[in-house]
Protein backbone atom coordinates (compact mmCIF):
# COMPACT_ATOMS: atom_id res chain seq x y z
CA UNK A 1 0.00 0.00 0.00
CA UNK A 2 1.20 3.11 -0.69
CA UNK A 3 2.31 5.95 1.34
CA UNK A 4 -0.23 9.07 1.33
CA UNK A 5 -0.13 12.41 3.12
CA UNK A 6 -2.20 11.04 5.66
CA UNK A 7 0.21 8.57 6.38
CA UNK A 8 2.77 10.57 7.05
CA UNK A 9 2.57 12.39 10.47
CA UNK A 10 4.72 14.62 12.07
CA UNK A 11 7.01 14.01 14.99
CA UNK A 12 5.96 16.70 17.24
CA UNK A 13 9.58 16.91 19.39
CA UNK A 14 8.22 19.75 21.56
CA UNK A 15 4.83 22.12 21.78
CA UNK A 16 4.71 25.28 23.95
CA UNK A 17 0.92 25.12 25.50
CA UNK A 18 1.58 28.01 27.02
CA UNK A 19 2.35 30.07 24.10
CA UNK A 20 -1.70 30.06 22.96
CA UNK A 21 -2.81 31.13 26.80
CA UNK A 22 -0.14 33.93 27.19
CA UNK A 23 -0.27 35.38 23.62
CA UNK A 24 -2.73 36.43 20.96
CA UNK A 25 -1.58 34.11 18.22
CA UNK A 26 -1.69 35.96 14.79
CA UNK A 27 0.23 34.92 11.57
CA UNK A 28 2.22 31.94 11.98
CA UNK A 29 5.48 30.48 9.78
CA UNK A 30 7.37 27.31 9.64
CA UNK A 31 11.54 27.79 9.81
CA UNK A 32 14.08 25.77 9.56
CA UNK A 33 16.46 25.26 12.42
CA UNK A 34 20.63 25.45 12.27
CA UNK A 35 21.56 22.39 14.23
CA UNK A 36 24.74 20.53 14.90
CA UNK A 37 24.66 16.78 14.66
CA UNK A 38 24.57 15.93 18.47
CA UNK A 39 20.86 18.22 18.83
CA UNK A 40 19.64 16.15 16.14
CA UNK A 41 20.07 13.30 18.01
CA UNK A 42 18.76 14.60 21.35
CA UNK A 43 15.63 15.69 19.03
CA UNK A 44 15.31 12.13 17.71
CA UNK A 45 15.19 11.35 21.29
CA UNK A 46 12.20 13.52 21.92
CA UNK A 47 13.95 16.01 24.35
CA UNK A 48 13.44 19.38 24.13
CA UNK A 49 10.99 22.27 25.80
CA UNK A 50 10.38 25.68 24.17
CA UNK A 51 8.67 26.56 26.97
CA UNK A 52 10.57 29.14 27.83
CA UNK A 53 11.68 30.77 24.36
CA UNK A 54 11.38 33.35 21.85
CA UNK A 55 12.95 34.56 18.68
CA UNK A 56 15.11 37.56 18.59
CA UNK A 57 16.14 39.87 15.70
CA UNK A 58 20.03 40.47 15.53
CA UNK A 59 21.79 41.52 12.59
CA UNK A 60 19.10 41.35 10.15
CA UNK A 61 18.19 37.29 11.19
CA UNK A 62 15.98 35.41 13.69
CA UNK A 63 17.79 33.84 16.28
CA UNK A 64 15.87 30.72 18.25
CA UNK A 65 17.10 32.02 22.40
CA UNK A 66 16.37 30.26 25.34
CA UNK A 67 15.13 26.85 24.07
CA UNK A 68 16.59 24.43 25.69
CA UNK A 69 17.59 20.99 23.78
CA UNK A 70 19.64 18.57 26.69
CA UNK A 71 22.91 17.09 25.70
CA UNK A 72 23.47 13.91 23.50
CA UNK A 73 24.71 11.21 26.43
CA UNK A 74 26.06 9.27 23.93
CA UNK A 75 28.23 12.05 22.31
CA UNK A 76 31.43 12.30 24.83
CA UNK A 77 32.84 15.59 24.39
CA UNK A 78 31.81 16.34 20.98
CA UNK A 79 28.37 17.77 22.51
CA UNK A 80 26.56 20.91 22.50
CA UNK A 81 25.71 23.80 25.03
CA UNK A 82 21.88 23.00 25.83
CA UNK A 83 20.57 26.76 25.75
CA UNK A 84 22.46 27.96 22.87
CA UNK A 85 20.74 30.77 20.46
CA UNK A 86 19.89 28.57 17.48
CA UNK A 87 19.54 30.55 13.80
CA UNK A 88 15.98 30.35 12.13
CA UNK A 89 16.30 29.60 8.42
CA UNK A 90 13.21 32.15 6.79
CA UNK A 91 13.06 33.81 3.50
CA UNK A 92 14.56 37.26 3.76
CA UNK A 93 10.98 38.58 3.14
CA UNK A 94 9.54 36.62 5.88
CA UNK A 95 12.56 37.73 8.33
CA UNK A 96 11.90 41.37 7.39
CA UNK A 97 8.03 41.08 8.00
CA UNK A 98 8.71 39.28 11.12
CA UNK A 99 11.44 42.16 12.63
CA UNK A 100 9.29 45.04 11.32
CA UNK A 101 5.90 44.11 13.25
CA UNK A 102 8.09 43.20 16.31
CA UNK A 103 9.94 46.85 16.44
CA UNK A 104 6.88 48.95 14.97
CA UNK A 105 3.49 47.13 16.10
CA UNK A 106 5.34 45.77 19.50
CA UNK A 107 4.42 42.31 18.89
CA UNK A 108 6.59 39.31 20.19
CA UNK A 109 7.22 36.07 17.74
CA UNK A 110 7.11 33.02 19.63
CA UNK A 111 7.51 29.18 18.73
CA UNK A 112 4.49 27.39 18.88
CA UNK A 113 5.90 23.56 18.71
CA UNK A 114 9.15 21.85 17.37
CA UNK A 115 8.92 18.67 15.03
CA UNK A 116 10.19 17.02 12.35
CA UNK A 117 8.59 16.92 8.52
CA UNK A 118 7.99 14.63 6.45
CA UNK A 119 11.21 14.87 4.76
CA UNK A 120 13.39 14.01 8.50
CA UNK A 121 14.40 17.85 8.41
CA UNK A 122 14.02 19.72 12.17
CA UNK A 123 10.87 22.60 11.80
CA UNK A 124 9.94 25.18 14.35
CA UNK A 125 6.44 26.66 13.77
CA UNK A 126 6.43 30.37 15.15
CA UNK A 127 4.06 33.05 14.75
CA UNK A 128 3.48 36.63 15.25
CA UNK A 129 1.87 37.07 18.76
CA UNK A 130 0.56 39.92 20.62
CA UNK A 131 0.98 39.48 24.93
CA UNK A 132 -2.47 38.82 26.71
CA UNK A 133 -3.61 41.19 29.39
CA UNK A 134 -4.66 39.84 32.90
CA UNK A 135 -8.87 39.97 32.09
CA UNK A 136 -8.11 38.32 28.40
CA UNK A 137 -6.61 35.29 29.94
CA UNK A 138 -9.44 35.06 32.61
CA UNK A 139 -11.96 35.04 29.49
CA UNK A 140 -10.12 32.70 28.27
CA UNK A 141 -9.98 30.61 31.35
CA UNK A 142 -13.80 30.99 31.64
CA UNK A 143 -14.27 29.87 27.84
CA UNK A 144 -12.76 26.63 28.08
CA UNK A 145 -14.09 26.09 31.33
CA UNK A 146 -17.75 26.29 29.68
CA UNK A 147 -16.60 23.96 26.61
CA UNK A 148 -15.80 21.32 29.25
CA UNK A 149 -18.76 21.72 30.92
CA UNK A 150 -20.78 21.82 28.31
CA UNK A 151 -19.74 18.92 26.64
CA UNK A 152 -20.26 17.20 29.68
CA UNK A 153 -23.99 18.04 29.59
CA UNK A 154 -24.10 16.52 26.58
CA UNK A 155 -22.41 13.46 27.12
CA UNK A 156 -24.64 12.37 30.42
CA UNK A 157 -27.77 13.79 28.27
CA UNK A 158 -27.29 10.81 25.67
Amino acid sequence: MAKGKDARALKIVADNRKARFNYEIGETFEAGVALTGTEVKSLRAGKATIGESYADARGGELWLVNSNIPEYLQANRYNHAPKRPRKLLLHKRQVNKLIGAVEREGMTVVPLKLYFNEKGRAKVEIALARGKKLHDKRETEKKRSWDRERARLMRDKI
